[in-house]
């Protein structure tokens, strides 16, 4: 909408507004991490021992002496403890049985939920299945909230999700049975994706075009990566997941305030037909910047709108099915939605996998967000210069490679040696930043390559593809317990795998991208599978062109 930008330019599209804006964005990104990864670090378990009368009187070295020829140290009762002193020698009658006590070494002195439940060894399911009620919930959420948002405003649902977060975290501190716990957490993950996202577009809208990526990519960059760095430590600090979860929840009460001082979507009020509501959100951006919105100006605008709602032709009404009809768009549809899948899941998994790498999970989980900030840098940098196509793809197959070499690097670890520990954290960090940059532009290259006829409903679907597979992600993790190594190779192919089929998309860079179905069809006809973007400028000396490169 050019009258749109139009308008805020003369109110002030980079002002003292602008930066109110930002700094509320700013808090939004922080509480959204602490939210996002909160059930991270209430489910990280410490290194545990069953507890017996012939355990009882040991420390914690002599404890990892003890069960370190065990199979299963963790989940593995001491055998014939009437003769205690010949246990150091004895391997062969090990074997596993319930327990109902446990030995932990908090890490750091933190006490996580599944320390202070016992949900470890044959319990550790209720954990896995109640945080993937989560990922169930953010797939409702990402859907209702989605709807709603169209039709009430993205200013409510903002409020709403934020709740929802509230709500599902304040009571996840009461829940101490699975279906309790289950409940919660499905109302926690309601907030998912909306409660960032409602934000996101409203701040976009009101900042000059030229500035938006850079304004809300340092944004992010800074600010969830600020609060993603700093979750774990303000476990640490409490030492409770209880308490941990009342810090990091409480803080979000103050997002229904913003009610009162945010303006709504201009571009939802003027599809709703309000065009006098969306003047009125750009006078009080004006007034806060200080500019003279002149009447003369809010009448063109006003007769522009009004006639534009009144005599604007019916248009075929295209849907998200109409996505699958035709070959070409079917293979590129099918691709995004494999590649949000893989990306999403990636992005959890490897967020999360901060157990068994030899080094505390919160300094892992720590060290690794910090690629959250060059990853945001290195996608402002480089998008629009090599590329969505050789950006998608490079960055899937950094994460792949390393995540990959992670879980070789644990299949040949040979007992916690200080080189295997630093190799462990930094091929984690790697892969974590690769799987950043991937997740970060994903969004964008699905837009642009979707129709615009049916944009709104691809790009949910894509996006709400995303968030069902991470319903997989504990489950994944969990198969740790039966071969270390296991979920990073896993994830790792599926990064490889995801890199590989990018290619086949077309590039979107400096292409007019489709607006009907028929013009997604023919979208890229003719690339080649390995063109890139960033070649066209030295095959352009040539005087070559765009088709002669994919003939």
């Amino acid at each position: 909408m050019p009258d749109v930008d139009r308008m805020l330019e003369k109110c002030g599209d980079f002002g003292r507004y602008q930066f109110f804006l930002l700094s509320l964005f700013a808090v939004v990104n922080v509480l959204t991490s602490w939210h996002y990864y909160s059930q991270t670090i209430i489910s990280v378990v410490p290194d545990h021992w069953c507890s017996t009368e012939a355990t009882q009187n040991l420390s914690i070295g002599e404890l990892r002496q003890v069960f370190s020829t065990y199979d299963d140290p963790f989940c593995s009762r001491m055998a014939n403890e009437e003769f205690f002193p010949n246990i150091w020698m004895e391997s062969s009658s090990q074997r596993h049985s319930n327990c109902d006590q446990w030995i932990y070494d908090l890490d750091f002195g933190y006490q996580s939920m599944t320390s202070d439940l016992n949900w470890v060894c044959e319990s550790a399911w209720k954990s896995t299945i109640g945080q993937s009620m989560y990922f169930i919930g953010s797939v409702v959420g990402t859907l209702s909230f989605g709807i709603l948002a169209d039709k009430i405003g993205r200013l409510p649902i903002l409020v709403l999700s934020n709740c929802a977060a509230l709500l599902g975290n304040g009571a996840t501190i009461f829940s101490t049975s699975v279906p309790s716990f289950c409940i919660c957490r499905f109302i926690s993950g309601l907030a998912t994706d909306s409660n960032f996202v409602m934000m996101y577009i409203l701040v976009m809208e009101y900042i000059r075009p030229s500035m938006r990526t850079f304004g809300l990519n340092i944004c992010i960059g800074i600010f969830y990566c600020l609060g993603s760095i700093v979750t774990p430590w303000i476990a640490v600090a409490v030492g409770n997941w209880k308490v941990f979860l009342m810090v990091t929840s409480l803080p979000i009460a103050i997002i229904p305030g913003f009610y009162f001082i945010l303006p709504e979507s201009v571009h939802w009020l003027i599809s709703k037909g309000d065009v006098e509501g969306a003047i009125n959100c750009f006078r009080r951006v004006a007034i806060f910047n200080r500019r003279n919105l002149d009447e003369q100006t809010i009448r063109e605008f006003r007769i522009k709108y009004a006639n534009q709602s009144n005599g604007c032709e019916k248009k075929s009404q295209a849907n998200l099915f109409d996505l699958f009809k035709t070959p070409r768009l079917r293979r590129n549809t099918f691709i995004l939605f494999f590649k949000s899948m893989v990306i999403t899941l990636c992005y959890d998994c490897i967020s999360r996998n901060v157990e068994g790498l030899g080094l505390s999970p919160f300094i892992l989980f720590s060290l690794s967000a910090t690629a959250i900030f060059p990853a945001c840098l290195v996608l402002w940098a480089l998008q629009d210069k090599i590329g969505r196509k050789a950006m998608a793809s490079s960055s899937l197959l950094i994460s792949g490679i390393f995540t990959t070499c992670t879980g070789i690097v644990l299949a040949y670890q040979k007992g916690a040696a200080t080189m295997s520990t630093s190799l462990l954290a930094t091929l984690a960090v790697i892969g974590r930043f690769g799987v950043t940059v991937a997740y970060n532009s994903s969004a964008q290259y699905a837009t642009e390559l979707i129709p615009t006829s049916v944009r709104a409903q691809g790009v949910s679907a894509v996006h709400v593809a995303g968030y069902a597979v991470t319903f997989f992600s504990t489950f994944i993790l969990y198969l740790a317990h039966y071969f270390k190594p296991l979920p990073a190779l896993i994830l790792g192919g599926l990064s490889l795998a995801g890199a590989v089929l990018c290619l086949f998309l077309p590039e979107t860079l400096n292409r007019t991208i489709p607006s009907t179905i028929e013009e997604g069809e023919r979208f890229g006809i003719g690339e080649k599978f390995l063109h890139f973007s960033c070649f066209e400028k030295s095959t352009s000396d040539n005087t070559s062109t765009v088709t002669t490169l994919d003939t």
